[in-house]
C-alpha cells in the first residue's frame, strides 16, 4: 500500500503538472497562433527550438537548464537580483523546467489547430469590420476549442510522467521536490516492487484513461472540424 511519502510526492506531482499546464497555455497559445500565421524567416529556427525537448535526451535538457539557473548561470543571476534566490532544487524550478520541457506537447497541438481553422474565418469577421484582437477571440479561440482540450491534455500528462529533467533540476527532497516518477525510482532502487508497482500501476492507469477521454474526444469532434 502507498505510504505517506507516496501521497506527498503524488501531491506535489499534480501541482507541479496544474500550474505548468496553466503557463504553458498562457505561453503556448500566442507562439502557436505566432507559428502558425508568419512568414517570417525566424519561424523554422523557433520552431526547432520549440521541438527540441522531443529529440534532445532529458538529462541533457536538465543539465544545461540546471547551468543557466544555477547561481553563476544568466537565469540565477537575474533571480538572485531579483531576490528569490536560485531556481534549482526548488518548486519554481520544477516548474520552470517543466514548462520548457512540455512546451511542444503544447504548442503544436495548438498551432496544427490555427492551421485547420484557416483564413476563411478570420477573413470574415475583418470583412465585418472586427480588428485582429478581436477576430483571435471571438473567432480563432472558439474554433480552437478542441486543440486546446488536446494540449492541456497532452502537457498536463507528460508533465506527470517526466523523470530526467526534474531529476537533474529538482534533485530528490522528499516533500519539496520529489515527485511521483523519481518516487517509484527510489522504490525500484531499493527493491520495494509492491510499493514500485502501486504508483506505476496507478499512473499507467490514469494516462490511459486521460488518452482514452481525449480520443473519444476527438472521434466525435475532430480537430479543425468547426472551421470546416
Amino acid at each position: 500500500m502507498p505510504n505517506s511519502s507516496d501521497y506527498a510526492a503524488l501531491w506535489l506531482t499534480f501541482q507541479v503538472a496544474g500550474l505548468a499546464t496553466v503557463l504553458l497555455l498562457l505561453l503556448g497559445t500566442p507562439l502557436a497562433w505566432w507559428l502558425a500565421r508568419t512568414a517570417s524567416r525566424w519561424k523554422g529556427a523557433i520552431s526547432s527550438i520549440v521541438a527540441l525537448p522531443l529529440v534532445l535526451p532529458p538529462s541533457v535538457l536538465g543539465f544545461y537548464l540546471l547551468v543557466l539557473m544555477g547561481p553563476a548561470g544568466p537565469i540565477g543571476k537575474f533571480t538572485q537580483w531579483l531576490g528569490v534566490g536560485t531556481l534549482p532544487f526548488s518548486f519554481g524550478g520544477l516548474v520552470t523546467a517543466s514548462v520548457l520541457y512540455s512546451l511542444p506537447f503544447v504548442v503544436q497541438p495548438l498551432q496544427n489547430t490555427f492551421l485547420a481553422i484557416g483564413n476563411g474565418p478570420l477573413e470574415a469577421a475583418a470583412t465585418a469590420g472586427a480588428g485582429p484582437l478581436d477576430r483571435f477571440f471571438s473567432v480563432a479561440l472558439p474554433l480552437a476549442k478542441s486543440g486546446f482540450l488536446t494540449a492541456g491534455i497532452l502537457g498536463f500528462t507528460h508533465t506527470v510522467g517526466e523523470f530526467g529533467v526534474v531529476l537533474m533540476v529538482g534533485g530528490n527532497i522528499p516533500d519539496k521536490t520529489r515527485v511521483v516518477s523519481v518516487q517509484i525510482y527510489n522504490h525500484v532502487e531499493a527493491l520495494e516492487y509492491g510499493q514500485a508497482h502501486w504508483l506505476a500501476g496507478g499512473l499507467l492507469i490514469f494516462s490511459f484513461l486521460v488518452l482514452l477521454v481525449l480520443y473519444s474526444t476527438q472521434s466525435v469532434q475532430p480537430l479543425g472540424r468547426s472551421a470546416k
